[in-house]
């Protein structure tokens, strides 16, 4: 497996420093960082492919910063704590951990995780629904085997509905999902979109259907 890019999310430096290190060897871009809120803005601004995140940070805590990832994209998450408790466990795998490592640590075992989750993520990284293929890794999207070429916010906007079909989405956790947050952007701005990503998708774009009064859903 080729290099992933991984966020590293410690705030013990030695801990980070380890860590760091041996995800370099493994061939990894890393972006390491200390505290929640800033693991937030890493994440918006360089779009890992995984989550190394410390439970006990400052600010916001791991528990937090593992719901907030979550609502923004999809990401794997390791999750790591000093913390044994078994329902410490069941409640960072519930906010969205894929897997859970406790202090101390063996490198080699993370190591061991890391590479086990990418390989699940990996599996993943093709999503076909509906006469609709997404491949994440390449960001390429394909509607009834033609090669339809979206802008990034477009991009973002199929794949956070293929990924859940029939579930309804508001236009304002759909702003939040394709924007982040950090836009001045209104609802008809998720409209706009909508009838873009429609229009390239061809017959399979009716597969996006309005939920009036609500938002929308992918229902193939």
């Amino acid at each position: 497996m080729t290099g992933r890019r991984v966020l590293l999310v410690e705030d013990d430096p030695r801990t980070r420093e380890m860590v760091e290190l041996y995800l370099r060897r493994e061939g990894h871009e890393v972006i390491a960082t200390g505290d929640g809120l800033s693991a937030l803005e890493l994440a918006d601004r360089h779009e890992p492919h995984l989550v190394i995140l410390d439970l006990m940070l400052p600010g916001l805590d791991g528990l937090e910063v593992a719901r907030l990832l979550r609502e923004r994209r999809p990401v794997p998450i390791i999750m790591v704590t000093a913390r044994a408790a078994e329902d410490d466990k069941l409640t960072g795998l519930d906010q969205g951990a894929d897997d859970y490592v406790v202090k101390p640590f063996s490198p080699r075992e993370l190591m061991a995780r890391v590479r086990a989750v990418l390989r699940r993520a990996a599996e993943e990284d093709v999503i076909a629904l509906g006469g609709i293929e997404i491949d994440r890794q390449k960001h390429e999207v394909t509607a009834k085997g033609r090669p339809i070429p979206l802008t990034p916010a477009e991009f973002r906007l199929l794949e956070t509905m293929i990924r859940l079909p029939g579930r309804t989405f508001t236009r304002e956790e759909l702003l939040e999902r394709v924007f982040g947050g950090e836009t001045e952007s209104f609802d008809r701005t998720i409209d706009a979109h909508v009838m873009k990503l429609r229009r390239k998708l061809g017959d399979a774009g009716r597969s996006i259907v309005t939920v009036f009064g609500i938002g929308y859903k992918f229902e193939p």
